[in-house]
């Protein structure tokens, strides 16, 4: 479904991100996986060995607009374009309202919003002049619903579905498509070091009976990244089994 295109996925060296990742070579596209540290961009390569030919790591400061330009810029040169961009990369906090820093917020807003913004505007512009482009961003669930500690990710991700549907609207002229992906409770690590009992609970109040998997959200990024969603722009898609609604 992604033969001849070229992805960069934030956030890819694991999780939902090393999912999309998998997802994406499977099914025929160039990856490079950028992620927060060297280290962790190689220990995701070499998971990736089978796909050498077709996959690369970059680790620019997302947050930099120069680093981004720059890394982004290195993987059109390897590949000979840059097809789809997948926003990814994410921190959450539980922390409360009465305790939470304002390091803290702003950390969570680099690293959620900021990074979101730098990231689009450097693939927007490669994309533009190739003659477009997909750009997905991750949402959540609680960037509809809020949760109760933690404020500064739901502000985020309602922020992220903001500059979703605005950068929609904006880019559409040049043949650049942007969506949202939000997921729900998902098998990641955070959520396999729960007990047991608490996650049967967390399914319990799922429709569909169980957390996702990160095959689930991947499976979604690659809906929006192939050519099966060629007239589908401004959306953000729930992937949650239906929980809260």
């Amino acid at each position: 479904m992604l033969t001849n295109k070229t992805a960069i996925v934030t956030g890819g060296t694991r999780g939902i991100g090393l999912a999309i990742v998998k997802k994406y070579l499977e099914q025929g596209a160039n990856v490079a996986v950028a992620g927060s540290r060297q280290e962790t961009v190689e220990k995701a390569l070499a998971e990736l060995a089978e796909y050498s030919h077709r996959v690369m790591g970059i680790w620019p400061d997302l947050c930099n607009p120069e680093s981004v330009a720059q890394a982004f810029h290195s993987v059109k040169e390897r590949f000979g374009s840059l097809d789809i961009l997948a926003n990814n990369a994410g921190i959450s906090s539980r922390t409360s309202l009465y305790d939470y820093t304002l390091e803290e917020f702003s950390k969570i807003l680099d690293i959620n919003l900021k990074a979101v913004f730098v990231c689009s505007q450097a693939a927007a512009r490669i994309m533009k002049a190739q003659g477009g482009g997909v750009i997905i961003n991750t949402s959540s669930m609680v960037s509809k619903y809020g949760q109760p500690s933690g404020c500064g990710y739901p502000t985020t991700k309602f922020a992220v579905n903001g500059l979703t549907l605005s950068l929609a609207r904006e880019l559409a002229k040049d043949n650049i498509r942007v969506n949202a992906v939000a997921p729900g409770v998902t098998n990641t690590d955070m959520v396999a070091a729960l007990p047991k009992e608490m996650v049967e609970r967390i399914s319990a109040g799922i429709p569909l009976g169980r957390v996702g998997e990160p095959l689930d959200i991947a499976n979604a990024y690659l809906f929006l990244a192939s050519d099966l969603s060629s007239y589908v722009t401004g959306v953000v898609l729930n992937v949650d089994g239906a929980a809260m609604t």
